[in-house]
């Protein structure tokens, strides 16, 4: 529009958004083209050119018979897959959509519990009657890590009507369960076996890291290709693989749960996306290995802190390219440190917890960014000497409560909200997670305890972000 001045408009997200931009900030979070510095030059002009819509040379997402099929057919055959699919809701409409094709009603669905809270979702929209299994936890980092075969053999033998078993790999951390083990058990029982590797797109290109779930058969995989790749945000992958999904049904509740209305820009990225990894991927994640490794060997020779790829990474059980750094030694919480980072350096993190603060690094990042992160964790480390490490009750691990009311009973039963303190003995009505990492503490249908209440407060306390709970500490509650 011709006269128009953005300057003379109230714009709060806009400004917001180009403020940070230009700043000159060191990026340690998602979108993985990091501000386009992931992205060859000649894609990102005129993106405005990009946003169209389904007329008919364009093709229809939902009944793709044109330029979006064959872009799918190429994603499929990059990463292994029988099927491909783009979503353009994120990972969390891929998630919800594979949970409700292989559900029916009233079907139990064993479940890792460090499930994002998308899985929650999707287990009420299903009516799902969830059976949660624990990962392991490591008290030296405080971190949830891989989930055993043999506990979700023994919640397969428990529950023989089971419909499927649905596992995050690699979790935020990067940490990889066997999905070499775990996929031979859930087929050998005939169930389907869904993997939720929205951390793991980049797997594939890389014979560096962990491979991903589709290379030992998992049945349905969902990837976030805008955590890792060069994609823009909510542009993810659906991969089938195998006979044991319907993929007609699998279509059907794409439809119903995806917008009628899909974003170009996003589905070219995904086809970008695909592209560059498959064209360049193992160079550049070696690149990126390189200048990983070359930073760690920096942090381990000249100061406290400890990286959990190096203490945890035998076997190829995590992601190297996830960086995870161990900030107990500061005598400061992970969530201080990163705020440290981000109010004195202008360093962003993908997340922090009590004692981590957590990097999402891709092929964008550069030496510039790594070398930016060392200098930074020095001068936050010799500022904080005099603090003491930190005591061994941030190190704990919440049981899982007790389940007391269905998914679908609790989505129609009516509510109140009551103090947290107040809340023990009560049943949730609503999701309660720190998020990141999103993995929650309190799920729809359970009993509130002591024990996680206390879990809770120590996270505010701490300083980091509860959602579910509002910031007069009161909880949702049947």
């Amino acid at each position: 529009m011709e006269g128009l001045n953005i300057k003379n408009l109230i714009t709060p997200v806009f400004n917001a958004l180009r403020e940070y931009s230009c700043s000159n900030p060191a990026i340690f979070h998602m979108p993985g083209h990091k501000l386009g510095k992931g992205i060859p030059v000649n894609f990102l002009g005129d993106l405005h050119l990009l946003d169209l819509t389904e007329i008919p040379a364009f093709d229809n997402l939902h009944d793709p018979t044109g330029i979006i099929k064959e872009a799918q057919q190429l994603a499929a055959e990059a990463y292994g897959s029988d099927h491909a699919f783009f979503l353009v809701n994120g990972s969390t409409c891929g998630i919800q959509a594979a949970i409700m094709t292989i559900c029916k009603p009233g079907d139990k669905l064993i479940v890792a519990r460090d499930c994002h809270k998308s899985v929650i979702g999707g287990m009420m929209l299903a009516g799902v009657r969830p059976v949660y299994v624990k990962p392991g936890f490591d008290r030296s980092f405080g971190i949830t890590t891989a989930i055993e075969a043999a506990v979700i053999k023994k919640a397969l033998l428990d529950n023989p009507e089971a419909a499927g078993v649905l596992i995050t790999r690699p979790n935020y951390y990067g940490v990889c369960s066997d999905i070499k083990a775990i996929s031979e058990l859930v087929h050998s029982f005939n169930k389907v076996l869904i993997v939720d590797e929205a951390h793991g797109a980049h797997l594939k290109f890389s014979d560096r890291l962990p491979c991903s779930a589709l290379e030992y058969d998992a049945d349905i995989c969902v990837q976030s290709a805008h955590k890792t790749l060069p994609a823009f945000t909510q542009g993810a992958y659906l991969h089938v693989k195998g006979s044991r999904v319907d993929i007609g049904m699998l279509k059907y509740y794409l439809r119903i749960i995806e917008t009628s209305s899909p974003s170009y820009i996003i589905m070219a990225f995904l086809d970008i996306a695909r592209a560059i990894m498959q064209d360049r991927g193992e160079s550049l994640i070696g690149g990126l290995l390189e200048k990983l490794e070359a930073f760690e060997e920096k942090v381990y020779g000249e100061t406290g802190y400890r990286i959990l790829s190096r203490e945890f990474g035998a076997n190829g059980c995590i992601d190297r390219t996830r960086l995870v750094i161990n900030a107990a030694k500061t005598g400061k919480t992970g969530f201080k440190v990163g705020k440290i980072l981000e109010k004195k350096y202008n360093i962003h993190v993908e997340m922090s917890d009590l004692f981590n603060i957590v990097c999402i690094t891709t092929a964008a990042d550069t030496e510039d960014d790594f070398n930016r992160l060392y200098v930074a964790l020095r001068g936050i480390e010799r500022s904080l000497t005099e603090h003491p490490q930190f005591t061994d009750i941030y190190i704990r691990e919440p049981e899982i409560p007790m389940q007391k009311l269905g998914l679908r009973e609790v989505m129609q039963a009516g509510s109140v909200r009551i103090k947290l303190k107040e809340a023990e003995g009560r049943i949730s009505k609503d999701i309660v997670t720190p998020y990141p990492p999103g993995i929650p503490v309190i799920c729809p249908g359970e009993v509130v305890s002591r024990d996680v209440i206390r879990y809770i407060e120590l996270i505010i306390e701490a300083g980091g972000v509860v959602n579910g709970v509002s910031d007069n500490l009161e909880i949702e509650v049947l």
